[in-house]
C-alpha cells in the first residue's frame, strides 16, 4: 500500500508542533520529523510502537499505520515533560 503526502511534525523549543495531528484512519502514515532544535529527541510512542532517535538540525521518515481510529499517543524521550503530542485518526 503505497503512503499518501508526508504529515509533518516540527521540534522546535523540545516541543512537537502540532501537538495535535489528523489523519486518515485506514492509511498508511508517512510522518516526516523535522528537528529544528541544536539537540537530538527521541520520537518514542508506545501506542504506535515506533521510536526513532532525530539527530539536531535534520529530519526522519517514520511509516505508521494504517491505523485504526483513535487516539494514539507520542512523546519526546530527552525532554518528555515538554514534547507531548498525539495522532488522531479519524
Amino acid at each position: 500500500m503505497a503512503a499518501e503526502a508526508a504529515h509533518v511534525l516540527i521540534i522546535q523549543d523540545h516541543r512537537f508542533q502540532p501537538a495535535e495531528l489528523v489523519v486518515p484512519s485506514g492509511k498508511k502514515i508517512k510522518l516526516s520529523v523535522e528537528n529544528r532544535d541544536s539537540t537530538p529527541e527521541e520520537f518514542e510512542s508506545h501506542d504506535l510502537n515506533r521510536e526513532k532517535v532525530i539527530a539536531g538540525k535534520s529530519t526522519a521518515t517514520i511509516f505508521v499505520g494504517p491505523l485504526a481510529p483513535g487516539r494514539y499517543s507520542f512523546y519526546g524521550e530527552f525532554n518528555e515533560k515538554t514534547a507531548q503530542g498525539v495522532i488522531v485518526a479519524q
